[in-house]
């Protein structure tokens, strides 16, 4: 009954760890590609083989479905996999879809016409790749009108993070926050788009101002993957236990994602 979680590296904790507070009778396989990350500057190639290598991996545990809590593989790579490489009876989500339905307050299966919505100054804080892609511009789009997207790229973030070097992630994110706003000075929400961020949400928020409403993707993921799994029961997959791989140093990683979590957390070779 294993569902997976997938990410470049330890930003996807943040998802597993809202997920099993929602299900905590669920069966998580993480997978963490930290030997190659940050996917972030890698071209859209790269990340589609890194990614489909990962995934197919859970497959072969017993997943039926995987996440990706990556907002790079899932801006660069998702929907190449779906359309030509996951198989019938397996599915591969992105953790976008439950962002753009809160920003628009409407579901994914609502097909209507675009319109207009209550935010129309949004800031996207992504890694550079993602910022790239455009994805989240072209899918809010299909959905809303109006809404003006400032991206910034957000380099060296996350590799603060995985180093655990949390002086320094907090020093980027206000400087990426300062350059954000000499281009959009009053942005009404902002987007954290990468998993990682969620950690930093609160220097975020404290560097943005109270009036900005920050969407912060953990929990909005962690629900719809319930209402997700109510629905479609049978995608739990086969899997009954637990497992974190990494194609990392096992004791490093694990080392980083007990402090991450601040739980133990042990990794396994992939």
């Amino acid at each position: 009954m294993a569902v997976g979680v997938f990410d470049s590296g330890l930003g996807g904790l943040t998802v597993l760890d809202a997920v099993a507070a929602h299900m905590p009778d669920l069966p998580l396989i993480y997978f963490g590609d930290n030997a190659h990350a940050p996917y972030g500057v890698r071209d859209a190639n790269d990340i589609y083989e890194l990614t489909t290598a990962a995934v197919a991996n859970m497959f072969e545990r017993g997943c039926n479905l995987v996440i990706l809590a990556c907002n790079t593989a899932s801006a660069s790579a998702l929907r190449r996999m779906q359309e030509s490489w996951v198989p019938r009876d397996k599915r591969v989500l992105g953790v976008m879809v439950p962002l753009i339905e809160a920003l628009t307050e409407r579901q994914w299966g609502d097909n209507s016409p675009p319109r207009e919505v209550a935010v129309k100054h949004t800031a996207l804080f992504a890694t550079p790749a993602t910022v790239a892609s455009r994805a989240f511009q072209r899918e809010l789009a299909f959905r809303a009108i109006g809404v003006d997207v400032e991206a910034q790229a957000c380099g060296g973030v996350v590799d603060a993070i995985e180093d655990g070097d949390m002086i320094l992630a907090d020093a980027l994110v206000r400087s990426h926050v300062d350059a954000l706003k000499r281009k959009m000075p009053n942005p009404q929400a902002a987007i954290l788009g990468c998993t990682h961020y969620p950690l930093m949400e609160q220097v975020f928020q404290e560097a943005l101002g109270a009036e900005v409403t920050v969407f912060s993707q953990a929990k909005l993921v962690a629900a719809s993957l319930e209402d997700y799994l109510n629905r479609h029961p049978h995608m739990r997959g086969s899997g009954d236990e637990s497992l974190f791989l990494t194609t990392g140093d096992p004791a490093r990683v694990s080392q980083r994602a007990t402090q991450f979590l601040r739980r133990p957390i042990t990794f396994v070779a992939a």
